[in-house]
Order: C-alpha cells, then sequence, then structure tokens
C-alpha cells in the first residue's frame, strides 16, 4: 500500500510541478504580448499625431488642400 501511495504521491508532485512552471511560462508569455500591443498602440498614436501636425503645418503655410498636395501627379 505505502508503495502505492508513493506512486501517487510522486505523480501529484509531477503533475504539480508541470502545471507551476507552465502556469509561470504562460504569465511570461502575456506579459510580452501585452508590452507589444502597448508599443504598437503608442506607435500608431504618435505616427497620427505625426499626419495630424503635418496636415496642420501644410494648412498654416497656406496649402487649402492637402490631400491633392499628396496625390501623385503622374497618370
Amino acid at each position: 500500500m505505502s508503495d502505492t501511495l508513493d506512486r501517487l504521491e510522486t505523480r501529484k508532485d509531477t503533475i504539480q510541478v508541470v502545471i507551476e512552471s507552465g502556469a509561470t511560462h504562460i504569465g511570461s508569455i502575456v506579459g510580452i504580448v501585452v508590452g507589444a500591443v502597448r508599443d504598437v498602440t503608442r506607435e500608431v498614436g504618435d505616427w497620427a499625431t505625426d499626419v495630424f501636425e503635418i496636415r496642420d503645418a501644410a494648412r498654416r503655410a497656406g496649402h487649402t488642400d492637402v490631400r491633392s498636395e499628396l496625390q501623385d501627379p503622374r497618370p
């Protein structure tokens, strides 16, 4: 009976370690993904701010239609 309990406890300990390890690694992966989403969002926001500032500067410089200035004049 003791041998059976030892095997069961060993299996339980192994499963426990595997689950703890998985949870740790998944937590790290989630942290990486969340950081990447944050960084991409920040870059897109910065890019949008640049676009708005460029449009505003073009308007202040006297261009009435910024879109016509940005279009390719080639046929």
